[in-house]
């Protein structure tokens, strides 16, 4: 086998030709430091109607391989080796003519953010009917046909509106479906999808996902599929390739992969995730020790060897290692892979001791937040309580960060009382809150990026906080807290000298958790916070969360739409739809039946990365309502398959309560409630 190579499963036999092939692909950059190697021998095989995906930490180069295939790769990007062929056809030695008619033709690329590949000036139409226009010579006319046509295959709503609407009028999965129909329009052989839902709420993601595929079989299109998410691999793509740090690490099925794991660094990967069928204390996660090297800074021999707890010196450390043929279609990238006993247990994490939550310290009675006619929050009732976590989960523009802005002073309540230690701040701006308050709420952004400033050091953003907040005047000890908190968040102590930019994503957001920490705080709003992180980092980060809360009893208001880190997380769950309480209760409660109709869709959306698993499908219709014109009667009626006519779309549901106070408002009996079955079925025990 040659080095680095990929075999696909499903790959074609003798005489056929796949519609995608990367032979030995070598892409570096050039700069000032030198030459830098971003992705080495790499090979993929893909023929028409097959979908590979590429997984792996930000900066493994899987966005890279992307980009080399549509020859995007910057002025200091090039390809120095190997080749890309097209139905055979070299696209590394075509000119720039030949490639105007390859991309957005031939190849099509669906980006992350759908807004940075529409024209904000630009009507929907006529965006869309400049590819027919310019690629078949189509008049205006016949143009906007085709255009109408294909975003009717999107299965957007009322497509006359959408074609006269700029982009920012539509939603953020309408969007993405305009971006989809986009790519299709010139019927491409290969589609590009990088991280092409991250972005997007999980019903709207599993809609895409579901889209993508019954779209790709239509045409036969062959999709390369570039995501972080394991489970939404193994929900869309026959074939994977894991890559760390510019090289195919693994290879093969994806279901076989993901069952028959054969290299440390995939094992790493999937115990990192925690699933939305098991708790932090029956199954902790595991981290990846250490980060991912710098391209320019590579270790000898095993890319990961560093990081890799089967690491041998005098084994791993010495040749480069080739690709190891497990089977047929099986490889890996480990020189151990023969010794390494695979079915061994990985070595467990902390494993958590459920503690009971102590006395009320957050306490929201019947908010109400709105906006001229909107009811951003409508008669909203939570208590957050001492040493617990609280997550607020819903679809964007349920009001979940309506509520936080609120809790925090950023905005002031309609109606209705927040409470924090027995005293209201529910209608005081957090410019008029007393030192005491302010010290006491304090918050985790979702961006690490955003909410450091590049120009200062860490010991002085963090050193900050302590002078405001926490009253320290000596600074003795401020810089003896500062070192403190560093310790705590897991980070080195030189790391006082640093600014934002010499830091990882995740590093930044330890920072911003020990920022928020430093006066102490009760109750910590923690907004997205591992959203924007690896799975690896997003498993270090969650466990550290839960070391300060155990520590030091702090409380979490977590927000999150991602349920899987929310089962893992939380203590109790708040589902949000349309800026009303649908369902509380405790975290195991929610997460099994009874389920409320919109509960059940959001947990059925879920991508799961383990192959033995069987989930239950609940399909729901139509986009989300305009908050500004919600419907009569119980807020979900108009996308529930269980709505029942002249009742949900008419009358307002009273809440249920179950065992352990567990709430559900809707008006199916409390027998057909309890009737439900789970979400997640255990393949073997069916």
């Amino acid at each position: 086998m040659n080095s680095g190579e990929v075999i696909s499963a499903g790959t074609a036999g003798k005489g056929q030709v796949p519609v995608l092939e990367c032979r030995d692909l070598c892409i570096s950059y050039r700069t000032r430091a030198g030459e830098v190697p971003a992705v080495i021998n790499f090979n993929m095989r893909l023929m028409a109607g097959e979908a590979h995906g590429l997984v792996g930490e930000s900066g493994c180069g899987k966005s890279t391989v992307a980009l080399g295939i549509m020859r995007y790769l910057g002025r200091n990007g090039f390809i120095k080796s190997g080749d890309i062929l097209l139905n055979g056809r070299s696209i590394v030695s075509m000119t720039e003519d030949e490639l105007a008619q390859v991309r957005g033709g031939d190849i099509a690329m669906i980006y992350q953010e759908p807004m940075a590949s529409l024209n904000p000036t630009m009507r929907i139409g006529e965006q869309l009917a400049e590819v027919p226009m310019l690629r078949e010579g189509l008049g205006r006319k016949a143009a906007m046909a085709v255009v109408e046509k294909i975003l009717a295959k999107v299965r957007l709503p009322d497509v006359a509106r959408v074609v006269k609407a700029f982009p920012h009028e539509l939603s953020g999965g309408q969007q993405q479906r305009v971006v989809i129909a986009m790519a299709l329009l010139a019927n491409p052989k290969v589609l590009l999808l990088d991280e092409p839902t991250t972005a997007l709420d999980v019903t709207v993601e599993a809609g895409i996902v579901e889209l993508v595929q019954e779209l790709a079989a239509e045409f036969n299109t062959a999709m390369v599929y570039i995501s972080h998410n394991l489970g939404l691999i193994l929900e869309t793509c026959e074939s994977i390739t894991v890559m760390y740090s510019g090289e195919a690490i693994e290879t093969g099925p994806v279901a076989e992969v993901l069952r028959e794991v054969r290299h440390p660094y995939t094992k790493g990967l999937i115990n990192s995730i925690p699933r939305i069928d098991v708790s932090r204390y029956e199954r902790p996660l595991t981290t990846i020790a250490g980060q991912l090297p710098l391209p320019s800074a590579r270790p000898q021999g095993c890319f990961f060897g560093p990081r890799c707890s089967n690491f041998v010196a005098g084994t791993c450390d010495q040749a480069h290692v080739q690709m190891v043929p497990i089977t047929a279609t099986h490889a890996s990238r480990c020189q151990r892979v023969a010794e390494i006993d695979w079915e061994r247990p990985a070595e467990e994490g902390k494993l958590r001791q459920k503690a009971e939550p102590g006395e009320v310290l957050l306490d929201i009675k019947n908010l109400t937040k709105t906006y001229g006619k909107v009811k951003a929050n409508n008669n909203i009732s939570v208590e957050a309580r001492r040493g617990e976590t609280v997550a607020v989960v819903g679809e964007s523009g349920c009001g979940k960060s309506t509520l936080a802005k609120v809790i925090l002073g950023l905005e002031s309540a309609s109606s209705g009382a927040v409470e924090l230690g027995g005293k209201d701040i529910g209608k005081t701006p957090v410019t008029k809150r007393d030192r005491e308050t302010v010290r006491n709420l304090q918050m985790v952004f979702q961006n690490p990026f955003d909410t450091l400033n590049p120009s200062q050091t860490i010991g002085f953003q963090i050193g900050r906080v302590l002078r405001k907040l926490g009253g320290i005047k000596d600074e003795a000890e401020v810089q003896r807290k500062v070192l403190e908190l560093l310790d705590t968040v897991k980070l080195p102590r030189d790391f006082v000298f640093r600014r934002p930019r010499q830091l990882s994503g995740g590093q930044k957001q330890r920072i911003g958790i020990a920022r928020a920490i430093a006066g102490e705080p009760t109750v910590v709003i923690a907004d997205e916070p591992v959203s924007a992180l690896d799975v690896s980092v997003q498993a270090a980060v969650s466990e550290l969360l839960l070391d300060i809360q155990e520590e030091k009893g702090t409380t979490f208001f977590f927000i999150s739409h991602d349920l899987s880190v929310v089962r893992y997380l939380s203590d109790r769950v708040v589902v949000m739809y349309l800026g009303q309480i649908v369902e509380q209760g405790p975290t195991e409660d929610v997460f099994q039946p009874p389920y409320h109709p919109y509960t059940e869709a959001l947990l059925s959306s879920v991508p799961i990365s383990d192959p033995s698993i069987v989930k239950r499908k609940v399909v729901v219709s139509a986009d989300v309502p305009s908050p500004s014109e919600p419907p009569p009667g119980c807020p979900f009626s108009t996308r529930c398959p269980y709505a029942i006519k002249g009742v949900c779309d008419k009358d307002q549901p009273q809440a249920k309560t179950f065992a352990n106070g567990h709430q559900i408002a809707c008006h199916l009996s409390a027998e057909t409630l309890l009737a439900m079955q789970p979400i997640i079925l255990d393949q073997k025990a069916s």
